[in-house]
């Protein structure tokens, strides 16, 4: 089952996540002022995300691993959720860079 993105509006923001095909959340984005601006980030994931080099692992003030990927321009496109240990962010990077490329878009706006 293949992954996709889901695009939200709250308000006058938007944003979007990034699910697998099981339907977890793999990556979310920042919130956005315009639909386009969102739109942009996804396309920009799908850039970036087969390339190991754009994802910084992190860690958070409560010890707990997660990663950002990064734009070409190195501005963050989404963050992961903090995880229980370094190799399971690592899945999730794999998950990232497996989904990313190709996830079809659910417009929910």
């Amino acid at each position: 089952m293949a992954g996709n993105f889901l695009l939200t509006k709250s308000g006058t923001q938007f944003k979007f996540v990034l699910k697998a095909g099981n339907h977890e959340t793999i990556l979310s984005s920042e919130r956005y002022a315009s639909k386009q601006s969102a739109e942009n980030g996804i396309v920009s994931v799908r850039t970036n995300a087969s390339k190991d080099s754009q994802y910084e692992r992190k860690t958070s003030k409560d010890d707990k691993p997660y990663f950002v990927l990064k734009a070409a321009n190195s501005e963050i496109i989404g963050t992961s959720e903090m995880y229980a240990t370094s190799a399971a962010a690592e899945k999730g990077i794999q998950s990232c860079r497996a989904n990313g490329p190709t996830a079809s878009t659910k417009d929910e706006t």
